[in-house]
């Protein structure tokens, strides 16, 4: 499955949601190649919903990684919220969880680019508790 990814705006800060596969080939090379055309706009904040990703490889992971340093360098920041939505598995969700903001939902992600809204983070811990009471289909 190809990746799609739709752009909105609020607030001034860009919205990306991503359907499909963040995988090695043309997915993750599309999502970079997206960044770079936003950066090249001067869009530098960006929040990155993950719902609608299926599946994320270790070079999806690295796309990722790789956006986030391009839009750090530039005074921007990519953001996360609520990447437990996605249906990930559990060591790509740990990634996620120690290399990016991530946040419990859209508008707290918003709300972490302006100074002066209080901000609450995502919790690792709510989200493994969560997993002990809640399996994944597959057993992880």
């Amino acid at each position: 499955m190809d990746l799609k990814i739709s752009q909105s705006e609020m607030d001034g800060i860009c919205l990306l949601e991503l359907r499909g596969h963040l995988v090695f080939g043309d997915s993750e090379a599309s999502l970079r190649e997206y960044i770079v055309k936003l950066q090249n706009a001067g869009s530098f904040k960006v929040i990155l919903n993950l719902e609608g990703t299926r599946e994320v490889d270790a070079n999806g992971l690295g796309a990722l990684t790789l956006c986030s340093a391009n839009l750090l360098e530039s005074g921007g920041a990519l953001k996360l919220p609520n990447p437990s939505a996605a249906k990930l598995d559990p060591n790509t969700f740990m990634k996620l969880e120690t290399e990016f903001d991530v946040f419990t939902d859209q508008q707290q992600a918003i709300d972490s680019f302006f100074p002066d809204r209080a901000v609450t983070h995502f919790d690792i811990l709510d989200f493994v508790d969560g997993l002990k009471k809640h399996p994944l289909p597959d057993g992880s």
